[in-house]
């Protein structure tokens, strides 16, 4: 067997190969939150927030239908929150133009709730996009209680 000659770059080379091994493999990029959208075909605003999450890393499952009413009452979005489109992101509810900021932190905390609701269709949240008005985004439970989650 012929011996390799202990020269700088032979020691640097071992070095990066003792190094390379000791560290861990690299981690493989989450996938991407997958969240479904129940919104009319006709609703320019649904597929704008629709973009919105794609943009910001959700797979977004879009479903068109006209009446919304049965998947809302199936889903317990109260009246008092509703808004033009529902979706459903790991068992909680997002009603209307909620920020992903928001769904993020849902997901992260996990809080008792059925969900989020943008109540309405405020004019500055995303998907809406016009001017800067405040509006708030709650959290909604099955039994209609509603509680500021946050403002923006």
């Amino acid at each position: 067997m012929k011996r390799v000659p202990v020269t700088p770059l032979v020691v640097a080379a071992a070095f990066v190969a003792t190094l390379g091994a000791a560290l861990p493999a690299p981690r493989s990029a989450a996938p991407p939150t997958e969240i479904t959208v129940y919104h009319s075909p006709t609703c320019e605003c649904c597929k704008r927030w629709i973009s919105y999450l794609k943009e910001n890393g959700f797979a977004v499952k879009s479903i068109e239908q006209e009446d919304l009413a049965e998947i809302k009452a199936e889903l317990g979005v109260i009246p008092k929150v509703q808004s033009c489109h529902t979706a459903l992101v790991q068992g909680y509810v997002i009603e209307g133009h909620v920020p992903v900021e928001d769904i993020r932190r849902l997901l992260r905390e996990k809080p008792h709730v059925v969900g989020l609701a943008a109540p309405g269709m405020p004019a500055s949240a995303p998907g809406m996009d016009m001017g800067r008005s405040p509006y708030e985004v709650v959290a909604f439970s099955a039994k209609g209680d509603v509680t500021e989650w946050a403002r923006h």
